[in-house]
């Protein structure tokens, strides 16, 4: 099993910057994949970025390409994801999530194993 713990939200202006963080424990040597995903009350979950453990190959959803970049501390078990320029409409509850490889392709795939971290931006 693999326990994930996020941190790092919290209340910005438009143009600011967050950095998440996402610390991994357990077995650990069975992930291929490692996401953030993000969700707005009513709203469906939105993949954001992944990291392919294997190369740290990365993947980005087009609105935040640019802006966002997601990273690997293979060392420290922890995913990094630096958020700048960011805008209102990146408010969200943010979870880290894992999977195979393919779930770096299709974030439906990915399964989250975190409580979350709130990230507000004010206009």
């Amino acid at each position: 099993q693999v326990q994930l713990a996020e941190s790092g939200g919290g209340s910005v202006q438009a143009g600011g910057s967050l950095r998440l963080s996402c610390s991994a424990s357990g077995d650990t040597g069975s992930i291929d994949c490692v996401g953030w995903l993000r969700q707005v009350p009513g709203k469906e979950r939105e993949g954001v970025a992944a990291v392919y453990t294997t190369n740290n190959t990365t993947y980005y959803t087009d609105s935040v390409k640019g802006r966002f970049t997601i990273s690997l501390d293979h060392a420290k078990n922890t995913v990094y994801l630096q958020m700048n320029h960011l805008k209102p409409e990146d408010t969200a509850m943010y979870y880290c999530a894992t999977g195979s490889a393919w779930s770096c392709f299709e974030y439906s795939l990915l399964e989250v194993r975190g409580q979350g971290t709130l990230v507000t931006v004010a206009s």
